[in-house]
């Protein structure tokens, strides 16, 4: 079976550790900051202005003010900061997050990916995602392993506008978590359930496969 959004995010969450700083960029991303781990204190940062940002917040808890880069209402824990986006962006690009959530259209082989614009389809814009991808060394990029075509976002070449270059190490989609080293994706485990055959023929770009490819696990 592939990993429902909250599995993708629980899967990004163990890579969280302690006294780290993490963007989480829009779509699945957001949804990590559900599952941080007991024990771990890390500050989360969203790219509009907050520092400290909370679990998403209840309906007596909503305050229409308090947003984070998607425009969804979040919570501020304590010692959260608030500041204007050029702050912000200044903590980006000065290589002071520890970790960057995004998502992604398409990665490939060598570290490359497209994640802002998909050419006749109306767009906002790249929003932070250059930023974030040129100022953090740490990036975990989350997306769908294919299309609902069926076409392969995993691929030897972008082929959409590039977001960033040689930028990307890890990626996790809903059937496998992976790293990329020296020109190709090396599957590392899978979701449970799905096969190492069924992430092969899926995976456009060179696909290194060891021996053995442990499942996924997740708290209970």
């Amino acid at each position: 079976m592939a990993l429902t959004r909250e599995q993708m995010a629980q899967r990004v969450a163990q890579e969280l550790k302690d006294g780290f700083y993490v963007n989480l960029g829009i779509g699945i991303p957001t949804l990590v900051a559900n599952y941080v781990p007991e024990g771990i204190d890390v500050m989360l940062h969203s790219e509009n202005g907050l520092l400290g940002m909370g679990r998403f917040p209840t309906e007596e808890e909503v305050d229409p003010d308090m947003i984070n880069a998607g425009k969804q209402t979040v919570t501020a824990r304590p010692g959260a900061a608030i500041f204007d986006s050029a702050e912000s962006f200044a903590m980006i690009r000065g290589g002071h997050v520890d970790l960057t959530v995004l998502g992604a259209f398409e990665v490939d082989q060598e570290g490359n990916i497209a994640s802002w614009m998909i050419p006749g389809k109306l767009i906002k814009g790249m929003g932070g995602a250059m930023d974030l991808v040129a100022g953090a060394e740490n990036i975990i990029c989350t997306m769908t392993h294919a299309s609902k075509h069926g076409e392969s976002k995993l691929l030897e070449k972008c082929t959409l506008p590039l977001t960033g270059a040689g930028c990307i190490n890890r990626v996790l989609t809903d059937l496998a978590y992976l790293e990329i080293e020296n020109g190709a994706f090396v599957l590392k485990e899978r979701a449970p359930g799905v096969s190492v055959e069924e992430i092969v023929e899926k995976t456009a770009g060179k696909l290194i496969v060891p021996d053995h490819v442990p499942e996924m696990t997740f708290d209970a």
